[in-house]
């Protein structure tokens, strides 16, 4: 005879199995000033309705008192559904959110001039490797890179760049954001700095990649200066655009330790393909919904 209670634990086994194949997996992440009870109210909203949390993570920081969480959760509700479940909790602590779909491709645009690596490794790993962007286009202010952009079948479109065309050429950018529906721009070595207007309009959405010495050397042949002093440690640096040149919140940092043997063909071999793993684990992690700001730094749930 089949006990009833094994019986019953079975069934709502497999029920809750059901509910699971027929759900979405969401991605919510929030910040506020820090405060008692905010991971009980959220969890709890998940809770009282049934969903299954698959991965939460969550960080106060005592400098800013400020508050992070990343929380994923399977639901068979819309997001429109949990938006309104989840809005008297929003409003009540103040929160800044964003709820998305685990695993949806941000729409993006690659910006470059004439290095390639950069834009080689992120399109190879879109392609090949599962990174959640969805190129839609590649900009650049020179032809060079065009054969390599429609190798990988994606549009490229030259906005060139001048002392005199700069605006014109921002406004094409903007153009292009609007119609392509751009959620993401990546800096791929795109050799232009872009204005403080279009920084602050497009904040946290603007992701940037540049060498980073000990000492530093800026302007001209870095790689040439680095070697002439005999460098031990090099690496790069990805960061959001602000105004403020190559000073924005740090996503992710790598570096590479270097001796007297070192070419300066070789500094320059080396510095980019620390340059093109730390730009696509910077990108990953934003497109995952893994990078918060908090103020001029980041908070990252690896």
């Amino acid at each position: 005879m089949t006990d009833v209670t094994e019986t019953a634990v079975t069934a709502a086994t497999a029920a809750d199995a059901t509910d699971l194949a027929a759900s979405t997996e969401y991605v919510l992440t929030v910040s506020c000033p820090d405060g008692l009870g905010i991971v009980a109210a959220i969890t709890g909203t998940f809770a009282a309705r049934g969903e299954f949390i698959t991965e939460s993570q969550q960080f106060g920081n005592p400098g800013s008192g400020r508050f992070f969480m990343r929380l994923q959760v399977q639901s068979t509700a819309t997001r429109d559904g949990l938006v309104e479940a989840l809005t008297p909790v929003f409003e009540r602590f103040g929160m800044t959110w964003n709820l998305d779909v685990v695993g949806r491709k941000l729409r993006t645009v690659l910006m470059v001039s004439k290095a390639a690596h950069c834009l080689v490794d992120l399109l190879y790993r879109e392609r090949s490797q599962g990174l959640p962007i969805d190129v839609v286009a590649v900009v650049g202010n020179h032809e060079d890179l065009r054969d390599i952009a429609e190798f990988y079948g994606k549009t490229f479109i030259h906005i060139p760049v001048t002392p005199d065309s700069k605006a014109a050429a921002e406004a094409q950018l903007r153009a292009l954001v609007t119609d392509l529906d751009v959620e993401l721009i990546v800096l791929a070595r795109y050799m232009q700095i872009l204005s403080d207007d279009l920084c602050r309009d497009l904040a946290g959405h603007v992701i940037n990649i540049h060498h980073s010495f000990l000492p530093s050397f800026k302007g001209a042949r870095p790689y040439s200066q680095a070697h002439k002093r005999g460098v031990k440690l090099m690496g790069a640096t990805a960061h959001y655009v602000t105004g403020d040149l190559d000073e924005g919140p740090i996503i992710e940092q790598d570096v590479e330790r270097v001796d007297h043997t070192r070419s300066v063909t070789d500094l320059t071999a080396m510095g980019a393909d620390v340059e093109r793993r730390t730009l696509a684990r910077a990108v990953q992690w934003h497109a995952q919904h893994r990078v918060l700001l908090d103020g001029t730094r980041t908070v990252v749930f690896r």
